[in-house]
């Protein structure tokens, strides 16, 4: 009676964590960058009332008889598919086409992210929402501080990353290179906040370059990544948690009600 109990309350608390993954995803649908996740279920142990028997001459083989002890959250999966696109028309937001993420500087830490809402702020720096410094493929820290000069009639970022600035003869001068990094494993990526991920002992170490080489994609001016959440799916999957959640919860009920006459037998 007691494995019920106990079954149902792993039941509870693994349908609580799928709504919890769940409702994140839709509470960041139209995150830029975001990538979603999903709740993947396992076993737990199981009780071994009687063992195999092995068949002999005259009798044939037993399986064995195990009962279950409950259901516990086998692991939470990133889905690293690209989303939508969505047109800004702000020449320094970008979008990633393929693999790879932008290298940023956040406060002396190295991170990584889809999400390329940059800016220029005074020093001259390609910087996202919170400050984090886009990084140069070659030169670190990207400094475009020489658009600031007045020198440059105009400036683009081009497919490959490159900074490309004109002056007033028409003259065209390359100021850097926006840095991509690509992993063996981007769903072993931590996630840090921000939009923005770390590399992990299982996603591989970065391997930083330049847009369109290697296994690297290219970049979209005026253009932004929007969240791979598919909300119709993470709406069903509410549905699903919730009623997971209730059934488990019947279990509890049930189980309750058998103690319940138990006790009262013995009065």
């Amino acid at each position: 009676m007691l494995r019920s109990l106990f079954s149902g309350i792993s039941g509870l608390r693994a349908h609580q964590q799928m709504l919890d993954v769940t409702s994140n995803n839709i509470a960041n649908v139209n995150t830029t960058g975001y990538k979603s996740s999903a709740a993947v279920f396992q076993t737990t142990l199981s009780e071994t009332l009687n063992g195999a028997g092995a068949p002999t001459a005259t009798q044939g083989g037993t399986n064995p008889e195990q009962v279950g002890l409950g259901v516990q959250l086998g692991g939470i999966e990133a889905n690293m598919t690209q989303g939508s696109s969505q047109v800004t028309g702000r020449s320094t937001d970008l979008l990633i086409n393929g693999d790879g993420f932008f290298v940023v500087n956040n406060n002396g830490q190295t991170n990584y992210t889809r999400a390329g809402s940059f800016s220029l702020d005074a020093n001259g720096h390609l910087v996202e929402p919170d400050g984090s410094i886009a990084q140069d493929a070659a030169g670190g820290a990207l400094n475009l501080s020489g658009l600031a000069t007045g020198g440059y009639v105009s400036w683009s970022i081009a497919a490959n990353g490159n900074v490309n600035a004109v002056d007033a003869t028409g003259a065209t001068t390359t100021l850097g290179t926006i840095a991509l990094a690509t992993f063996v494993n981007p769903a072993g990526l931590t996630r840090v906040g921000d939009s923005q991920f770390q590399a992990s002992s299982n996603s591989g170490p970065a391997q930083t370059g330049a847009p369109m080489s290697g296994s690297r994609g290219s970049l979209s001016a005026g253009y932004l990544e929007m969240s791979n959440v598919d909300l119709s799916a993470e709406l069903t999957n509410m549905i699903i948690a919730e009623r997971g959640f209730e059934a488990n919860s019947r279990v509890i009920t049930t189980s309750d009600e058998v103690l319940q006459t138990l006790v009262n037998m013995k009065n």
